[in-house]
């Protein structure tokens, strides 16, 4: 069987936009490599219903996100596209039932809010400029990297600058109001956030202190509380490491994390009394800056994105012991950060 990848980019060196690539779940593959269309810095990817792909974008001096339509023989045709003086969005996500887009900006440190139309194009609703910064040398100001779904419709933010996850409100017509806000530890720079299927636990990958903080989430409040905190590289690694990507199992029995510097996958395992997590597997990724990685539908594969290497890693998994199997390394993939399975 072959499973369509959709890959985001950098276009700094050699890409030239949105890339797709197909998984051959019978030979254990990834094969075909080819583009998809010409964007620049297309660096994350959403889509509604399979019909409209949103992505970042970066039109010269101006960063935003672009909509496109996808057609029936799999091309895709530009819509429009809203954009702003300075750096793009880090991070694109869509509400369907609201028929939203949400994007993150790590550079200004702003959360943005579009709706959508019926003929797929977007309209800016709402844009949240956040204050404040931390002690770390990474966090030289606001730096909002996540803006995503919480499994109650609410939608939660994660700001690595000013070690901040905000909890908001937001309206069908796209005005977001905050109800909650949760601080880690000074310097820990939170970047993404993963739900556990049973809806009230989540973990919280903080990217400059390498640690998944486990978190509760009253969903009558919107608001967070730690209960655990676990470092995803060794006490031995004393070099640079930052956090990138965290994933949770459709079956809520492992979470995995990707480390850039430490060059690794981690792996843990769930508890079934409090979701706290415990060390089972921790692999190289084969490549340099795992900037993302993603589970196949029937989560029997893991494809990580190299960023500074310009390849993709095969991963096969054992959906019994969540164990990862080395498959396949060395796939070309120019300045590849964002991995989607299964958008048309």
């Amino acid at each position: 069987m072959l499973e369509k990848i959709t890959l985001g980019t950098y276009t700094r060196r050699e890409s030239k936009g949105i890339y797709e690539i197909y998984l051959n779940t019978e030979t254990k593959e990834l094969q075909n490599l080819s583009l998809r269309i010409d964007e620049q810095n297309p660096t994350y990817l959403d889509t509604l219903d399979n019909r409209f792909l949103y992505s970042v974008t970066q039109q010269g001096s101006e960063g935003g996100v672009a909509s496109y339509k996808i057609n029936e023989d799999q091309s895709l045709t530009f819509i429009n596209r809203v954009t702003e003086a300075g750096a793009p969005p880090c991070y694109v996500a869509v509400d369907t039932k609201r028929q939203l887009v949400f994007a993150a900006n790590y550079h200004q440190g702003i959360l943005y809010v579009y709706k959508i139309s019926a003929d797929g194009s977007i309209k800016q609703t709402d844009k949240i400029q956040h204050q404040n910064a931390g002690p770390h040398e990474n966090q030289d100001g606001p730096h909002a990297h996540y803006l995503d779904l919480t499994p109650d419709n609410r939608v939660v933010a994660c700001n690595l600058g000013n070690d901040t996850v905000y909890t908001y409100d937001v309206s069908n017509d796209g005005q977001l109001t905050q109800v909650a806000e949760f601080k880690t530890a000074p310097g820990a720079g939170p970047r993404h956030i993963a739900f556990h299927p049973n809806l009230t636990t989540a973990y919280l990958f903080a990217e400059l202190s390498s640690e998944i903080i486990v978190l509760n989430y009253a969903k009558e409040t919107g608001t967070f509380t730690a209960i655990q905190s676990i470092k995803t590289i060794p006490a031995t690694h004393t070099e640079f490491n930052s956090g990138a990507a965290i994933r949770v199992s459709k079956d809520g029995r492992f979470v995995y994390a990707s480390n850039r510097g430490h060059n690794s996958i981690i792996s843990y395992t769930v508890s079934e009394e409090d979701q706290t997590l415990t060390h089972l597997q921790q692999l190289s990724v084969e490549g340099d800056f795992p900037r993302d990685f993603n589970l196949n539908l029937e989560e029997t594969f893991v494809v990580v994105a190299n960023q500074n290497s310009d390849n993709l890693t095969l991963f096969s998994r054992d959906t019994i012991s969540g164990l990862l199997t080395l498959q396949q390394k060395d796939i070309y993939a120019p300045e590849v950060v964002c991995v989607k399975f299964n958008i048309k």
